[in-house]
């Protein structure tokens, strides 16, 4: 099982330097009240924003306190540039707070500058392509604000998987690497009204029934304001179970809409097998997810892993948002949480994995990376499938209760009152 070759492009050690007399603080005032920032883009990428400590020591020396930001991920495409051919990093630096008013923009440009990426031999090892003061585009006197910049590439490899269908079609996973497919997983869904059952651990059962108890009349009603029991299991080549998505918690409207809200979230526990017998598992971690209200309809999102003493304890690892028309991507990466409220909880340090996520009424294969250390068997790639297929599989479940799903989603009683 061959990883495909990925790489890191890290953006840190950001400050920025004031001249004595910069507008808009006033004539012979250092700005030090003035906030900035700096956008950061790569053609092709989403640009990124950061803060931008102010730096007063003199010379050329580091700054003493500085900022990064996530950085770029490349994989072997970024290699296959035509020679000498570069990546352009631009950097672009406003006095001003961050954010739009009515569409436009509330910072001032105060200059900006270009870092070339050539990652010709990036396969090598690390590289560095900037590391210290960049006078700012456009300014010419030596009183220049500069920026001060640490760019440099690093090797990341990677497992990467693709769903040969979308989830709820039981289709067959490949692993990728360059050209070639190969068969590595097979999955099964499936839809059960009675979760009672599945072969799952005893304590799950409690769980299932923590917060969403609502009481309906008929079964029709029943029916069409929930969903619940879906489960995809993994299997390795051998047809041996390697890991499972199991829904413990249904997807219900909060009172009065046709919504999944933040407060009463569906969830999903992602399962491994346990000892010998193919009727026992393991929680491994545990997915909830609900739908946003806000500007943008959004599906929302928190992963936890499930500490050994029971799946109602666990350490929040991701937590965020995705558009739920266009969709996007689910990531573990401790750089990506690195200024969230989860980063001190955390024992997510670097990239860890990263899934698509097609949005509403798009077909979806999802495609899976993996970061190598964190597979030693085939059977711990499966547990990030799972949890692929559960967050995909999220998308349907928080559907407004006013559209109706597609009938591989569907139990049998709801197909009969459709």
């Amino acid at each position: 099982m061959d990883p495909c070759p990925f790489f890191c492009l890290t953006v840190e050690s950001l400050a920025l330097k004031l001249p004595l007399a910069t507008r808009p603080a006033g004539s012979g005032v250092h700005p030090s009240a003035t906030p900035c920032f700096c956008k950061l883009h790569i053609k092709g990428f989403p640009s990124q924003t950061a803060l931008l400590p102010l730096c007063s020591n003199s010379g050329d020396s580091a700054p003493e306190s500085a900022t990064s930001v996530a950085g770029f991920h490349l994989d072997a495409t970024a290699l296959r540039r035509p020679s000498g051919k570069s990546i352009t990093l631009h950097i672009s630096v406003y006095t001003g707070r961050m954010g739009s008013t009515c569409g436009v923009s509330r910072g001032k440009v105060l200059g900006r500058v270009r870092v070339n990426v050539n990652l010709e031999n990036a396969e090598a090892g690390s590289l560095v392509f900037q590391n210290g003061w960049l006078k700012l585009g456009g300014q010419q006197d030596k009183q220049a604000a500069r920026l001060h910049v640490l760019v440099r590439s690093e090797q990341d490899p990677r497992f990467v998987f693709q769903f040969g269908g979308e989830p709820e079609c039981s289709p067959v996973v490949f692993q990728i690497q360059g050209s070639i497919r190969q068969p590595v997983f097979s999955c099964q869904f499936t839809a059960e009204r009675d979760l009672r059952t599945r072969s799952l651990p005893s304590d799950f059962n409690r769980k299932q029934n923590r917060g969403w108890t609502t009481t309906f009349s008929g079964d029709k009603e029943r029916a069409v304001r929930e969903r619940k029991g879906w489960m995809i299991m993994i299997y390795d080549l051998s047809g041996s179970p390697v890991a499972a998505a199991s829904m413990v918690t249904p997807f219900v409207p909060s009172p009065g809409s046709d919504r999944v809200s933040r407060s009463n979230p569906g969830s999903w526990l992602i399962l491994r097998p346990h000892g010998f017998s193919v009727s026992s598992w393991k929680p491994w971690g545990r997915l909830e997810a609900w739908r946003e209200r806000g500007p943008i309809d959004s599906l929302g999102y928190k992963f936890e892993l499930v500490m050994n003493n029971g799946p109602n304890t666990g350490i929040p690892i991701a937590e965020g948002t995705m558009s739920a028309r266009k969709g996007g991507k689910f990531c573990i990466d401790g750089r990506i949480m690195r200024d969230s409220a989860l980063s001190s909880l955390s024992p997510v340090k670097g990239f860890v994995m990263c899934s698509t996520v097609e949005g509403e009424g798009k077909v979806s294969k999802p495609v899976v990376q993996i970061g190598i250390q964190h597979v030693t068997c085939m059977a711990d790639a499966a547990l990030f499938v799972a949890l692929s297929a559960a967050i995909d599989l999220s998308v349907d479940a928080c559907k407004l209760f006013s559209t109706k799903l597609r009938k591989e989603l569907c139990h049998e009683a709801e197909d009969k009152f459709a």
